[in-house]
């Protein structure tokens, strides 16, 4: 069975050229990473947009929740920026018969002490784990979009209650 792996930007994707230079989305390298790891699945990145989470419009959600609907992949990962991750989790949530979680990075992954290789190995193998629904798998759990938090200050996402 074929993963659908939805790029949508955030600090996952970001990169910097120079001293000079902030942070600028530059292109997903998360097929390099399954690629280099030798991942026994199938799979297709399919760019959607690079945009930090905090540029995101209603609009951007609701295109990604039609593509997302549109795909014939039942089990769906979005890399996505952390900020709002929650907010677009809560915009998807209710798509019928597909299992999607998104996950992200406190840190680019092109970065060598990225959280980013960790949340995606872990996103994917809970992807094939959990019942259908919508889910956001950050630091080594699986989040219910409706009572987790970004903690800023710990750089990690926590359940509230």
């Amino acid at each position: 069975m074929s993963i659908a792996i939805l790029t949508v930007g955030g600090t996952i994707d970001k990169d910097y050229f120079d001293a000079l230079s902030d942070y600028q989305i530059t292109e997903s390298p998360i097929h390099e990473l399954l690629h280099t790891f030798h991942v026994n699945f199938d799979y297709q990145v399919i760019p959607v947009m690079k945009k930090d989470s905090l540029d995101m419009t209603d609009e951007d959600r609701e295109n990604l929740r039609s593509l997302i609907n549109k795909l014939d992949q039942p089990l769906i990962l979005v890399t996505h920026g952390t900020d709002t991750m929650t907010q677009t989790a809560k915009v998807l949530a209710n798509i019928e018969h597909k299992t999607i979680i998104l996950t992200g990075a406190m840190k680019p992954a092109r970065f060598k002490d990225t959280d980013a290789i960790f949340n995606i190995g872990f996103a994917l193998g809970a992807l094939k784990t959990v019942p259908k629904g919508v889910y956001i798998a950050m630091n080594g759990e699986v989040f219910n979009p409706e009572n987790v938090i970004k903690n800023r200050s710990e750089h990690r996402f926590q359940t509230i209650t």
